[in-house]
Parts: structure tokens; C-alpha cells; sequence
């Protein structure tokens, strides 16, 4: 498991889609569903992104917001969330402050390989930014079931 349940969060601060700077503490009060995922626009990554895309309403009804992050470019972060219409933020990491803060980047084995890249992690984060759950198996189809089954 990454950061303790139950600890403070780390604060992040990062540029989204839009050039506009995205901070935790802007977020207080609210649960924050905070996704890594390894790459925009790849098949796994989209179908995870567009799962978070199609329950957004729901999820914002019942208090949380939702953040991607990756070590993508904000120009690749703009045109991802344009292509696919995504209705949240996406915070381009690309110096991996957030992802490393979040214990998000390490080791891992793809097809025999061994490689550094960042996990697919997920944490909630709650309204006094505690972290309140987290997901270090995330299902890309069922990301947004398997933080709902949480509550």
C-alpha cells in the first residue's frame, strides 16, 4: 500500500488541460477522487478516463471531485480531454512532483520488461484532506464501481 489511510494528504499544485493552476486546498470540503494513470489517450488509460467522464454528474452530486494526473504535457492532457469530452480536471505532472508525493512511479513489468512508470493508483481524498481510501488495483472499466463500492 502507498500513503497511510488516515493521514494528511499530501498538497499538490499543478497545471490542468487549460493552463489553469489546480490545488488541493481549492478542494477542501469537497472528497477528492485523485486518479494516476500512466499515459493519455491510451486505450486503458481512456477507457478509465471516460468511466470517470460518464459518472461525473453522479459523483459530483454526492460531494466528490475528480482529478486525473499523469506525466503528460498540458497539450497532450487538452487534446485528450478534448477528444474523449472529458467534464474534469487533468493535471499535467510532468516533473512528477504530485506522482512521487503520491508514491504513484516505480518499477514495472510489462510482457518480461522491466521499467520505471507511474502506477495506476487511485486515492480519496476527504473533506478535510485526509486520506480516506485507496485503490492500488484499478480495474479501468470498473474505476468508478470499485470507489463506490467503498461506500
Amino acid at each position: 500500500m502507498a500513503l497511510e489511510i488516515g493521514s494528511v494528504a499530501p498538497a499538490f499544485s499543478g497545471v490542468n488541460q487549460n493552463g489553469e493552476t489546480i490545488t488541493s486546498e481549492q478542494f477542501r470540503g469537497k472528497k477528492i477522487i485523485l486518479f494516476f494513470y500512466p499515459k493519455a489517450s491510451t486505450p486503458g488509460c481512456t477507457v478509465e478516463a471516460c468511466d470517470f467522464r460518464d459518472h461525473y454528474a453522479d459523483l459530483a452530486a454526492k460531494g466528490f471531485e475528480v482529478i486525473g494526473v499523469s506525466a503528460d504535457s498540458v497539450q497532450r492532457q487538452l487534446n485528450f480531454a478534448t477528444k474523449q469530452e472529458l467534464n474534469y480536471n487533468l493535471i499535467a505532472d510532468e516533473e512528477k512532483s504530485i506522482i512521487m508525493a503520491y508514491e504513484a512511479w516505480g518499477w514495472k513489468k510489462f510482457m518480461g520488461n522491466e521499467y520505471e512508470g507511474i502506477y495506476r493508483h487511485t486515492y480519496v481524498i476527504d473533506e478535510q484532506g485526509k486520506i480516506e481510501h485507496f485503490i492500488g488495483k484499478v480495474k479501468t472499466k470498473e474505476a468508478v464501481d470499485q470507489v463506490l463500492a467503498l461506500y
